[in-house]
């Protein structure tokens, strides 16, 4: 992402986007994030580039919000849109100020919770679905004796 918008403004050095104490100035698309944008968000065969150029007017617009206060992974995109991401800091670059720079890694994309009303309360969903799986696998463990 970050050479296309260098490319793009023809600009040498791109500027931080700060998400909480993150200082975003690249976004990486997993595969995995990639099948479930495809499947979940627009049908269309969208490529890795499209999808973090998107995500990159997100970011610049402010329409990408956490989740929850305190946790850092889970985040809202226009207030529906479910979305899990992690940081890593881009070695040996920093902002004048000193403090580093992040990358922001597309994890997954969970969904919109106008369409799946699960993901208004994310932690009794999974511990839900947690329990369920559990559930499974006793009952198959009790059928194999």
């Amino acid at each position: 992402m970050r050479e296309k918008v260098k490319e793009r403004w023809g600009t040498p050095e791109v500027f931080p986007i700060l998400l909480g104490d993150k200082r975003v100035t690249d976004i990486v698309i997993t595969n995995h994030a990639k099948v479930r944008y495809n499947d979940r968000i627009n049908r269309n065969s969208t490529n890795y580039d499209d999808i973090a150029v998107w995500a990159w007017d997100c970011l610049k617009q402010g329409r990408i919000k956490p989740y929850y206060r305190n946790e850092e992974d889970v985040y809202l995109v226009d207030d529906d849109l479910v979305m899990v991401a992690e940081f890593a800091e881009i070695p040996d670059e920093v902002n004048p100020a000193g403090r580093p720079m992040h990358r922001m890694i597309v994890v997954t994309f969970l969904g919109r919770m106008s369409e799946t009303i699960e993901l208004r309360d994310l932690k009794s969903y999974y511990s839900w679905l947690r329990h369920s799986r559990r559930m499974t696998l006793m009952k198959n463990s009790r059928k194999q004796r």
